[in-house]
């Protein structure tokens, strides 16, 4: 499976899933239906209220409304629905700039720009090829404005949920893990679930002296780094739930 590497907020490289072409072309082939769905409803209600048939400007502006929908859809969606449309939600992917942060409104609308290339001149085998050939599945705009499209929803399995619970007679090693926010805890297990499909140590290295610096702690004598970050997600599970 194509992976794009992205570098968190803790300087942490993880790899996420691309998007693929079929997943690609499904997610503009329902946004193109819903369209054509929307287009549809127009024309009935034109017919019902008598719009249809009348020369009067005014039974021209519904459609010039459509038509700058239709133009303007994709960047908007992205812009507000944080680089998805309804396509791309439908089908859990989204575009993110290639260092792992959200896309820029710049990025947005260079991805927009570039559909006249990607889609309009090349009758979209610029943009198959593109994805089809290039390492992070990217067509020709977001080459240029430095984005892609990955997949939101990764296979999980129960025991590879970081929010598992924890056995009640458990007592937290380290108590300030309470300074530790959802999100540190769900980097941390990222970490660990790509340094086992991996065994990149380093990974695991790295993460293990940023959470101790953080939480101003030394680990035990005799507990490795691996060890530790297990037991740093323990310990958070059996703090949250208490206050729960």
């Amino acid at each position: 499976m194509e992976t794009v590497k992205v570098n968190t907020s803790q300087h942490i490289d993880i790899d996420y899933p691309v998007a693929g072409l079929g997943e690609r072309v499904a997610a503009r082939l329902i946004d193109f239906g819903l369209f054509i769905a929307i287009f549809i409803i127009f024309l009935l209600l034109f017919q019902m209220i008598g719009l249809s048939s009348g020369g009067s400007i005014f039974s021209f502006i519904p459609f010039i409304i459509y038509a700058v929908g239709f133009v303007f859809y994709d960047l908007l969606c992205e812009i507000f629905m944080n680089g998805q449309s309804v396509g791309k939600r439908l089908l859990k992917i989204k575009v993110i700039s290639l260092d792992g942060a959200q896309a820029s409104l710049g990025q947005y609308f260079i991805r927009w720009v570039f559909r006249i290339v990607d889609f309009t001149l090349t009758q979209w085998l610029g943009a198959l090829i593109c994805v089809a050939v290039t390492d992070n599945k990217q067509r020709i705009g977001d080459i240029v404005a430095g984005t892609t499209l990955i997949k939101t929803v990764p296979r999980t399995q129960f025991q590879h949920i970081a929010f598992h619970p924890v056995a009640e007679e458990y007592n937290p090693v380290f108590d300030s893990v309470h300074q530790m926010t959802d999100r540190d805890i769900e980097l941390i297990h990222e970490v660990l679930n790509t340094y086992y499909k991996t065994r990149n140590h380093d990974l695991i290295y790295h993460m293990a002296a940023r959470v101790s610096n953080h939480l101003g702690i030394v680990m035990p004598n005799g507990m490795n780094e691996l060890e530790f970050l297990k037991t740093v997600i323990m310990d958070y599970n059996q703090l949250t739930s208490r206050a729960v």
